[in-house]
């Protein structure tokens, strides 16, 4: 039994529009499309799909449980992972013909300790910390592990195809701070190709850098969020500005709508209170299925013709909308909480700027129980 009063739907035609879109911002670079996070949300295998035929290259799925699910999915791809701890399943990434980061001296050892069981030469991106203080080895400690490197990839044991770094403010393009991470990588590649490094792609744009700075689109860009049609820089380079499309639309049947006197205190804590006679309408959605338990007295959400903004605290699987008398609405009518923004209703981002966050969390965060349903060319 597979029944759910919500659902998301996914056009995979406009992941692949959105990919496409993306491409004409670098012409002279592939695409890799990450689709960590069960590709923010949207799916995994349909999602990579899409993207693919939208004119991506490459596959980025920062877990290796994700890489993996893509080769038994028979997506053939190259594809990139990079997000690990020690006693990983390298052995079982190497026979998948998966491509890995390396961030520092013990992922080395590894990856070739499981290039010499299985016989196989392991592709690797050696990934240098240019300053976001995150992965990667910064650039004293990388220069050793890329002498490592060399030296494995002269024996036969790896092949150091790919550079790589993420940059900490690609939206601000005329930091101080990003100029220096251009510079230190810059630096990076020079010497990976002067250590005698095989690389095929060198990438550093994130969906940011892929719109807004050409100047590091490298080999290689590696968008995601905008891959799902969503702007990293809502405030400069909103999502129909870039001529970007949100793909996915949440939407939940109205589970009860019921009159309500004046000065009646809705959901937890009756953070709110009706200030007239008015209906109340219940939408089975909570912060189990993902919904923001801060979006609540602030989300908007489309029914009936009408934007509503939520009622009261969010619940663990319902919350509650104001909707007034005379609105029409009955139970079993669709709520629509984000979308393209096409029909009317609010987009991810503007459920991001009312609970206070990105619109990468406000789609990646929408739970599994939710079932997708897939439009478009593959559904």
């Amino acid at each position: 039994m597979s029944y759910y009063p919500a659902r998301a739907v996914v056009d995979l035609d406009q992941i692949a529009a959105n990919v496409t879109r993306l491409q004409e911002f670098a012409p002279r670079s592939q695409v890799m499309a990450v689709v960590k996070g069960d590709a923010y949300g949207h799916g995994l295998v349909p999602a990579s799909r899409a993207a693919l035929r939208g004119g991506a290259t490459w596959l980025g799925a920062a877990q290796i449980t994700e890489a993996l699910a893509l080769r038994e999915a028979g997506i053939t791809a190259p594809i990139l992972t990079w997000l690990y701890a020690p006693g990983a399943p390298f052995e079982s990434v190497l026979r998948a013909g998966i491509d890995v980061s390396v961030p520092a001296a013990w992922a080395l050892a590894e990856v070739a300790a499981a290039a010499r069981a299985t016989g196989i030469t392991a592709r690797v991106h050696l990934k240098v910390d240019t300053g976001l203080g995150r992965g990667g080895a910064f650039f004293e400690d990388w220069t050793a592990v890329l002498a490592d490197a060399v030296r494995l990839q002269s024996e036969g044991v790896l092949a150091v195809v790919g550079v790589w770094s993420h940059l900490a403010r690609a939206d601000e393009v005329d930091h101080p701070g990003v100029r220096e991470q251009f510079g230190v990588f810059a630096e990076a590649v020079q010497r990976a190709e002067q250590a005698g490094a095989a690389l095929e792609v060198r990438h550093l744009a994130n969906s940011a850098a892929t719109l807004s700075v050409p100047e590091v689109h490298y080999d290689l860009v590696r968008p995601g969020i905008a891959v799902y049609g969503l702007s990293p820089m809502p405030d400069t380079l909103p999502s129909a500005q870039a001529g970007l499309t949100p793909a996915m639309r949440l939407e939940a049947q109205v589970h009860l709508v019921k009159d309500a006197p004046r000065g009646q205190g809705v959901s937890y804590g009756h953070t709110y209170t009706t200030t007239e006679e008015t209906a109340l309408a219940n939408i089975p959605l909570g912060y189990a299925d993902g919904i923001p338990r801060h979006a609540g007295n602030a989300a908007p959400v489309l029914l009936g013709g009408r934007r509503h903004q939520i009622a009261g605290r969010v619940c663990m699987d319902q919350f509650v909308l104001d909707i007034g008398r005379g609105s029409g609405v009955q139970a079993g009518d669709v709520a629509v909480l984000y979308g393209s923004g096409a029909d009317g209703e609010p987009t991810a981002q503007d459920w991001a700027e009312a609970a206070g966050t990105i619109s990468y969390e406000i789609v990646t965060r929408l739970g599994r129980q939710v079932p997708r349903v897939y439009l478009g060319e593959g559904a």
